[in-house]
């Protein structure tokens, strides 16, 4: 006997996933798709002191990863080759539902990020940038000299 963890809005919210996924992809200034010949999923979560960035990219050598952060817009591309036979292998059958090619992903951040201590780390498939958040500049009594 196994239990399973029932989810009643899953599919609902799976649906509106790929609902936007398609728009997304068709807008002039897509965060991902038009130039992508694949669109990694990425998860974000935001701490009081930073935000971490996920993204799954199995496959994927971290030299073919390039990350940039220039005016506030966080980009990740790269590329992932496809798996090639042996010179000595012919193909019978194939079906190809990994996505190989140039991948593209770019995030606004807001202007409270650190751009200088941005780090990035990869771990069994799963790339995660972590940008912290810039200590708020807390309000000062300012003494008027007589």
């Amino acid at each position: 006997m196994s239990l399973v963890s029932h989810e009643p809005w899953y599919g609902a919210r799976q649906l509106q996933d790929n609902i936007n996924q398609l728009f997304t992809g068709l807008s002039t200034n897509d965060s991902s798709g038009v130039t992508a010949d694949w669109i990694p999923t990425v998860d974000i979560n935001e701490f009081e002191d930073r935000f971490q960035l996920y993204a799954d990219i199995p496959g994927v050598n971290p030299d073919d990863v390039d990350i940039t952060l220039e005016s506030g817009v966080l980009t990740v591309s790269g590329e992932r080759f496809a798996q090639a036979a042996r010179d000595d292998e012919k193909i019978v059958s194939r079906r190809a539902e990994r996505g190989n090619g140039r991948f593209y992903r770019r995030f606004i951040l807001p202007e409270s990020v650190d751009s200088e201590k941005v780090n990035a780390t990869h771990r069994h498939g799963v790339l995660e940038i972590v940008i912290p958040k810039q200590a708020k500049a807390q309000p000062r009594r300012i003494k008027v000299a007589g």
